[in-house]
């Protein structure tokens, strides 16, 4: 093996050339132009210089992402289900609740019924 490295990995590739870089920024400005706004500057902001090594960028990634799901989830741990006597509580007042309706429903046919037949006898009356 030549080179003494992993294999496939090309140590004479150690740096960056200053062609490479100028492409990259020529790349950057034609990307800025398309979304560029009239209020923003011309030339296309620089990358932002990071010191960190990889490790910590990607560290603060996965951080960033386990705090997201995290707080997806956080709320369902607040949620608890109903125990036996709150859901009896509830079926009890569910069926309170029906009782009370039809019983308005059937003294509202009886007024109906009883109006029904006090018109038809004013009616009779009548004649």
């Amino acid at each position: 093996m030549a080179g003494g490295g992993a294999p496939g990995v090309d140590l004479s590739r150690k740096f960056v050339s200053e062609s490479e870089l100028d492409e990259k920024r020529k790349k950057r400005q034609e990307e800025w132009e398309k979304v560029r706004k009239p209020e923003d500057p011309q030339e296309a902001p620089e990358e932002e210089y990071d010191p960190r090594s990889l490790f910590e960028r990607l560290q603060e990634q996965k951080d960033k992402k386990q705090e997201e799901y995290e707080e997806q989830f956080k709320f369902r741990n607040m949620v608890r289900g109903l125990d036996e006597d709150e859901s009896s509580f509830l079926d009890e007042v569910s069926r309170q609740q029906c009782l009370v309706e039809k019983q308005r429903r059937d003294e509202e046919k009886q007024e109906l019924l009883e109006y029904r037949i006090s018109f038809s006898t004013a009616r009779l009356s009548q004649c």
